[in-house]
């Protein structure tokens, strides 16, 4: 095939491959919030509350005060970690050990940070002490349950970030300065710990929304559709960039990709 021919088929293959990679995008962003969503139905039919039989070490570490105030962290370290996996198993050129080793590196930092020593960890131990030291110090209650969703945010979006980059996920374009890429790795972090500040503060006013004892007692119906709307909402921001963000890295990439030598006759 002549290079005129090889071009004149990248071109026509443009639309179709631009409509793959925005379905993968959409499909890797979204199976983080069904799983946490499907975590929540997974209790809500089971009946699973603090009543439900477990191993007196596990309930130990699992029930207490931060579970009791932030109830929807379980649901969000669901969301953290099918967002690893779905990076993992994402079209990449990373190796399949690559995927599989960064992977179990980043669900074990992922974990340890949200449940060490406790559930909650250091983040929800990072949020409640910032917010709870600004308010004794004199900050109104509104600024200071502002920096302790940021510092909470601040903690997991540290540690789902680097498990998302340990899997290998697909690089983005090399920019043209070490300037601007520096920038844009600034400006990409900024909007994901937004995001991740968002929907921590959405998610820690689960009981002012209504949201009911659980794991006290069971989840009832209303306690369902509270919680299924405050995860949706929380988990939007980060959903929709993450979707905006992997068609656009490969769209790039195949710009700034060089033609390789044509094959066949000239």
């Amino acid at each position: 095939m002549s290079r005129t021919g090889a071009l004149s088929a990248g071109a026509g293959a443009g639309p179709a491959g631009e409509g793959t990679s925005v379905r993968a995008g959409w499909t890797v962003a979204a199976a983080p919030l069904l799983a946490a969503l499907t975590a929540l139905f997974a209790v809500f039919l089971t009946g699973f509350d603090q009543r439900s039989a477990m191993p007196p070490d596990v309930a130990a570490r699992f029930y207490g005060f931060f579970l009791d105030r932030y109830p929807l962290f379980a649901f969000a370290l669901v969301y953290g970690l099918a967002r690893v996996l779905a990076a993992a198993l994402a079209p990449s050129p990373a190796s399949v050990p690559r995927r599989l080793i960064g992977a179990a590196i980043g669900l074990a930092l992922l974990l340890g940070v949200s449940l060490h020593p406790t559930f909650g960890g250091m983040v929800l131990r990072a949020g409640f002490g910032t917010g709870s030291g600004a308010f004794l110090n004199g900050t109104p209650m509104t600024l200071a349950y502002a920096m302790g969703a940021a510092a909470a945010a601040g903690v997991f979006g540290l540690a789902l970030g680097l498990g998302v980059l340990l899997t290998g996920r697909a690089p983005a374009p090399p920019a043209r300065s070490r300037l601007r890429g520096a920038g844009r790795a600034l400006l990409n972090g900024l909007t994901a710990f937004l995001a991740l500040w968002f929907a921590a503060a959405v998610i820690g006013l689960a009981r002012d929304a209504g949201f009911g004892p659980w794991p006290r007692r069971l989840l009832d119906a209303r306690d369902l559709v509270v919680a299924a709307a405050l995860l949706t909402v929380a988990a939007l921001p980060h959903m929709v960039l993450v979707a905006a963000r992997r068609p656009a890295l490969t769209l790039r990439g195949q710009r700034h990709a060089r033609p390789g030598p044509a094959g066949g006759a000239a």
